[in-house]
Formats: structure tokens, sequence, C-alpha cells
């Protein structure tokens, strides 16, 4: 079964790296926000559809959709100020924080390999974020790397939650409970504006039934069979699928130190999780 669960994981990944690309190109014409209300509001009633006589209320459930929600938001926003190839590698820093977390919470003896990998992925998201030769972070590299922690604390409460809540409660609870605070967060984050060009509306139905009904019921069923570290090195293939599509679609390049940052990221994701799994039981 673990087989098939990262297969679904990897299936995932390659999902959303190629959204990167879709979700960039529709930026210009839906305000970030309304975007992921809209997406997750489609997603949750297909979910709810399918799903419905098999759906229980959790808490728990509703929880991890606004975790959830938060990380979508400073990520959505991120990416309308930098280019969704170093959006997708810098968000790829919370397959390093999950590890960290997993020490924070399960009090797993923090390892050489794991603090080597840890400053490799630093370096490299230095070297991303660098602009005109100077160490300076921007906005959209800010909100992007508080997105990665807020993913990282998403995949580990999930890994907690998938093997206790049935997965058709847990994906439903969490996509609608993320719709509704999008829908609230709304007003206080942008001011609303949209236009229906083609490219909204393929991101936001390729990203609704795709990228957020088929991916997260794969995700909640997969982290039943594998841990969080493994479920987080196997996302690792997310920003390389980004990074490919916006070449592929857009002719984007990452500059010679860029791509230097970019392969110092993997590097240091690899490092952390190519190590023996040491699954402890929640507390």
């Amino acid at each position: 079964m673990s087989r098939y669960a990262d297969l679904s994981l990897a299936v995932m990944a390659l999902i959303w790296g190629a959204m990167f690309v879709v979700a960039k190109a529709a930026l210009d014409d839906v305000s970030s926000v309304l975007y992921l209300a809209l997406r997750f509001s489609l997603a949750a009633v297909v979910l709810g559809l399918i799903f419905g006589h098999k759906i229980r209320f959790h808490w728990a459930g509703v929880g991890l959709g606004v975790v959830l929600m938060g990380g979508y938001i400073l990520q959505t926003v991120g990416l309308q100020s930098i280019s969704a190839a170093k959006n997708a590698f810098l968000t790829s820093g919370y397959i390093v924080g999950v590890p960290l977390l997993g020490w924070l919470v399960y009090r797993n003896q923090t390892r050489v390999v794991e603090v080597v990998g840890v400053l490799t992925a630093v370096t490299g998201m230095g070297l991303l974020s660098m602009q005109g030769g100077k160490l300076m972070i921007e906005r959209g590299d800010a909100l992007t790397l508080g997105c990665a922690a807020v993913y990282a604390v998403h995949i580990v409460l999930l890994g907690h939650l998938a093997p206790r809540i049935p997965y058709e409660t847990l994906s439903f609870l969490q996509v609608a409970a993320a719709a509704g605070f999008a829908w609230i967060a709304l007003p206080f984050v942008e001011t609303p504006a949209i236009r229906w060009t083609p490219a909204v509306i393929l991101a936001i139905v390729a990203g609704g039934l795709l990228a957020t009904a088929l991916a997260f019921v794969l995700q909640t069923w997969a982290q039943q069979y594998t841990t969080p570290t493994r479920a987080a090195l196997i996302f690792a293939l997310e920003p390389v699928f980004a990074w490919f599509g916006a070449w592929w679609w857009n002719g984007e390049i990452l500059t010679g130190r860029a791509a230097a940052g970019a392969a110092l990221i993997l590097a240091g994701v690899l490092l952390v999780e190519l190590k023996p799994n040491r699954k402890t039981a929640h507390p």
C-alpha cells in the first residue's frame, strides 16, 4: 500500500508544480484571495457531492483547513511579485521544515546531517532571493517563506490526523474550511477584482478539480500509509516540475546564481530527508 501512497504523492507534486505556471498567468486578471476562494469553493462542492453521506464533522479538520488556507494566501500573494519558478523553490522550504517540526513535537534527536541539510537549503534560499548582487529579501520572497513554514505545520498535522479520521471526512472538511476562511479573509487582504479570461477560468477549474479536490484526497489518503517526512521528500519533486513547466510554457529561465540556489535547496532537502525513518508515536 505504501507504494501506491508514494505514487499518489508524486502525482500531486506534478499537479501542484504545473499549477504554479497556470496560477501565475491567471493572477494578472484576478486578485489572489478571490482566486483561492473560488478555487476551493468549487473543490468543496465537488467533494461534498462525492463524499456527502460519509462526511462526519470534526473540529480538527476545520482547523487543518484554516492552516492550509493561511499558507495558500501567503503563497499566492507572494506569487504576484516573483516568478513561478522562484516561488516554487522557496515554497519547497517546507520540506526542510517538516523534520524540524518533527523534532519539536516528537523530540527526535537532531542529527548532523539534518543540520547540514538545513544550512545548505538556507544558503540556497539566500542565493535565490538575492537581487542585483545584494542580499535582499523582497516582499514576495518573505511571504513565500512564511507560506513554507505554514505548509510544514499542515503536513505534520495531517500526518497525525490522517490515520485517525476517515480520509473522505478529512479531505472535505479541510477544503471546505479553507474556502470559508478565504471568503472571510478576502475583504481584509485585498480589494476583490476579476476579469473572466480563459486563463482565469482554466486556473479556477483546473485548480479546483485537480490541484485541490483530487490532490487533497490523494494526500489525505496517502498520509495514512507514510510518514510526514517521507511525504515531504516526494514533494521535493514539486519545484522541479514547476521549474520545468515555467521553462516549457513561458520560456522562464533562472540566472546562474538563482539556479545554484535552487540546486542547494534541493540538495538540502535530500540531505535532510534521505535518512533512516524513525516514526514516533504522537504524544
